[in-house]
């Protein structure tokens, strides 16, 4: 007889949002290192521009690029890189790559965990930050710069929805993405030549942004963890109005402390795709 077995790997990504995840609002922070009050900036400059049809992304960053003109092209890409290299991200958030990895190893030594950054905010903020060593790979959206290197124009953007595309990347193992229809990211692979499936990935984000991957990962059985920070958990629910197809795991506090909610959240979730991947290891004889 033969026994059909699910194909086997021993890889589990950790997927991050950056803002307000594991940093606080690099808009916010970004303003502020310019001596602008955040909160007066989003109501005077960016929420024109949403309540004139705007995308809230573009919005955000148009503002930036036009108050960064205007200081005389304040904001260069050294400006940004030496921004992220400040930048503190939240306490624990340094501690807990090691702590998952040891985690992981202990209970199978055969298991990789690989981390991920998707954002739709600055990712050249995030890869000058101390954390991005831990990071297979990181995606975001990217300034193009003027002649005297001041921040131009967006020359990749990253929308909500379009998170999910990197899902489907880390999934395949595509290094890059090229729209050459030779490795467009949604087109099918045979289960055993998949990177990592989404079965095996978990995601971790706060907000609005990070809806589209919930959603994907209850479709794949991946696994979603939401994080709150300056709410309930109830306002957090209510405000995103978020729907059945889109529920998480676990909905914990931005708290990166040892024994934290988020942790032990995190934790259990890398434990028992260690279990099902020993299972898995089993069914095959390894």
């Amino acid at each position: 007889m033969t026994v059909s077995t699910k194909p086997l790997s021993n890889r589990i990504a950790i997927v991050f949002d950056f803002d307000d995840t594991l940093v606080p609002d690099t808009v916010d922070a970004l303003l502020e290192s310019l001596g602008i009050d955040a909160l007066e900036f989003r109501q005077e400059k960016i929420r024109p521009l949403i309540d004139k049809g705007w995308d809230k992304i573009l919005a955000r960053f148009y503002a930036l690029i036009e108050e960064s003109k205007r200081q005389g092209n304040k904001i260069t890409q050294e400006y940004i890189a030496n921004f992220g290299q400040e930048l503190a991200p939240f306490d624990g958030v340094n501690k807990m790559f090691d702590h998952l990895q040891q985690c992981a190893h202990e209970l199978n030594p055969k298991v990789e965990v690989e981390f991920y950054l998707i954002t739709c905010g600055m990712v050249e903020i995030a890869r000058h930050n101390c954390i991005a060593p831990n990071f297979k790979a990181m995606w975001g959206c990217e300034f193009s710069y003027d002649d005297r290197n001041g921040i131009e124009f967006l020359k990749k953007i990253v929308t909500h929805t379009e998170k999910t595309r990197y899902l489907f990347q880390i999934a395949k193992g595509f290094d890059d993405y090229q729209d050459d229809g030779k490795t467009f990211v949604y087109r099918d692979l045979p289960p055993e030549e998949l990177h990592i499936p989404l079965t095996q990935v978990i995601y971790v984000g706060d907000g609005e942004s990070d809806i589209p991957c919930f959603s994907l990962m209850n479709q794949e059985q991946g696994t979603a963890i939401a994080l709150y920070k300056d709410s309930t958990p109830e306002e957090w629910g209510r405000e995103l109005k978020m729907t059945q197809s889109q529920r998480v795991a676990n909905l914990a506090p931005v708290d990166y402390s040892e024994n934290s909610e988020l942790m032990q959240s995190l934790t259990l979730a890398v434990e028992g795709l260690c279990k099902r991947i020993a299972l898995q290891q089993l069914s095959v004889g390894e």
